[in-house]
């Protein structure tokens, strides 16, 4: 091989050792951000990460994914509304969809446990602290501060296979933001008041309110930070087979 080949291959090696590195570490560095600046993000910002995210996998390449972006006096005007909603009629809503099972098996019910109370302990507020917990829920609404907000949606006829594509889209969005130095933080309880959405929201009767998501810059304090929550490591949840059997063939 020639010196030169050599040095091509060698630089090759270490583009793809730089590529590799930057995509886990915007992997690695997402956590569902809660505090943002108001440091305002352009539409073509937005728009620029939806053109990356449309490249995630879909059965079929049916792409079941529908996205509502919301900023500036619209983003405010339904935030109101929501937060409106949450203060005087919180128990007259419900999302058309069930998140959690009724009876958490283990290791889920623990896990959710441990994420009340690393996330409220963060906050000064304690798990029997209704009225505080109601006022962390509320922020939700204002999306946190951030300058953009995302409601996805999904068309009710399809199937729970057409939900993990949606969730693969999901994960697209944030990853492309995070490679922009952008955080987010997808919310499930938009679902609650899709009712409210839709009345300002161009929502067809097909759609269903699945969640939405905060965008923008995080708060520094919050950015150095990171994420509060620990995460199980492989060998708690992967299996690996056949691999002893392919090392004594090499």
């Amino acid at each position: 091989m020639s010196s030169q080949q050599e040095i091509a291959d060698l630089t090759n090696c270490d583009a793809a050792d730089s590529r590799r590195e930057v995509v886990d570490n915007v992997i690695k560095q997402r956590f569902a951000n809660r505090a943002f600046t108001r440091r305002p993000v352009s539409k073509q910002t937005v728009e620029d990460i939806l053109e990356v995210a449309r490249f995630a996998p879909s059965g079929a390449n049916i792409q079941p994914w529908r996205v509502y972006v919301l900023s500036g006096t619209e983003k405010d005007r339904v935030s109101r509304a929501l937060s409106q909603a949450h203060e005087e009629a919180r128990d007259r809503h419900s999302s058309e969809y069930q998140y959690y099972a009724p009876q958490l098996p283990e290791p889920y019910l623990s896990r959710r446990g441990e994420f009340g109370r690393r996330f409220y302990g963060a906050l000064g507020i304690q798990q029997s602290d209704l009225v505080g917990r109601a006022g962390q829920t509320a922020k939700n609404y204002r999306f946190f501060g951030a300058p953009v907000g995302l409601i996805f949606t999904i068309d009710r006829r399809l199937q729970v296979g057409s939900w993990l594509d949606l969730g693969m889209f999901v994960q697209n969005v944030m990853i492309a933001a995070g490679a922009r130095g952008l955080q987010t933080c997808p919310q499930e309880t938009f679902a609650k008041y899709h009712a409210v959405l839709r009345e300002h929201l161009p929502i067809s009767a097909e759609e269903m309110v699945v969640c939405g998501m905060s965008l923008g810059f995080a708060e520094d304090a919050v950015a150095r930070r990171g994420s509060l929550m620990p995460k199980a490591p492989v060998n708690e949840f992967a299996k690996f087979l056949g691999f002893d059997h392919q090392a004594s063939n090499t």
